[in-house]
C-alpha cells in the first residue's frame, strides 16, 4: 500500500522524515568505506580507525528506525545509541590535528587520491546530520546520533589534510576568481 515500517512496526509513508534520515545515514558508511580503500596503498595507519566508525553508523540507522513516538521501551533498549562514540571521535581528531600546518585559507578537495577520497566524507556526513537534526528537534529521535554525525564530519577532513601532507601532495588553495 506504499507504506514502510519502522522497527516498532509503525507504518509510515516512504517520504516520512524518518525514512529520509535513514536514507541519508546510509551514505556515510559508504563514503568512509571508499575513503579507506586508498590510504593503505600509501602506508597510512589510520585505516583501522576509519573502519571503526562504520559500525556505529549502522547503530545510528537502528536508532532512527525506532522513533520516540509511539514509545516502546523494549525496542528502545535494543537500539539505544551511546554517548561514547563522539568522545572517541574527539580524541581521534585531536591526535591528527597537530600534524598538518594550521589552515590559513580554504582548501579544495585535492592532495592526492587518499586525500581526495577522504574529502568526500564530510559533506556526506553533514547532509545526514541535516536530515537527523529536525527529527531530534521534533522529539522523534534521540540527540546522540545527531551529535555523532556532527562530530564525524571532522575526522575525514583532518585525515585528508594529514594524508596530503604525508604524501607530499599540497592541497589546492581556493582563490576567489576576479570578476
Amino acid at each position: 500500500k506504499g507504506f514502510s515500517s519502522t522497527f516498532t512496526g509503525e507504518r509510515r509513508p516512504p517520504g516520512d522524515p524518518i525514512f529520509e534520515a535513514l536514507g541519508a545515514t546510509d551514505d556515510p558508511p559508504s563514503a568512509i568505506g571508499l575513503a579507506g580503500e586508498f590510504p593503505p596503498q600509501k602506508g597510512h595507519t589510520f585505516v583501522d580507525q576509519l573502519h571503526k566508525v562504520q559500525p556505529p553508523l549502522q547503530d545510528v540507522g537502528s536508532n532512527l528506525a525506532t522513533p520516540l513516538s509511539p514509545p516502546r521501551e523494549a525496542h528502545r533498549k535494543r537500539t539505544s545509541f551511546s554517548e561514547n562514540p563522539p568522545l572517541e571521535l574527539e580524541q581521534w581528531i585531536d591526535s591528527y590535528m597537530e600534524h598538518p600546518p594550521p589552515l590559513r585559507a580554504f582548501i579544495l578537495p585535492s592532495g592526492g587520491r587518499s586525500s581526495a577520497a577522504l574529502h568526500f566524507s564530510p559533506p556526506v556526513c553533514r547532509r545526514a546530520e541535516r536530515c537527523v537534526v529536525p527529527l531530534v528537534q521534533a522529539g522523534e529521535a534521540d540527540p546522540p546520533p545527531a551529535k555523532y554525525l556532527n562530530r564525524l564530519s571532522d575526522p575525514p577532513f583532518v585525515l585528508a589534510r594529514y594524508a596530503a601532507m604525508k604524501e607530499g601532495n599540497p592541497p589546492k588553495i581556493y582563490i576567489k576568481p576576479e570578476l
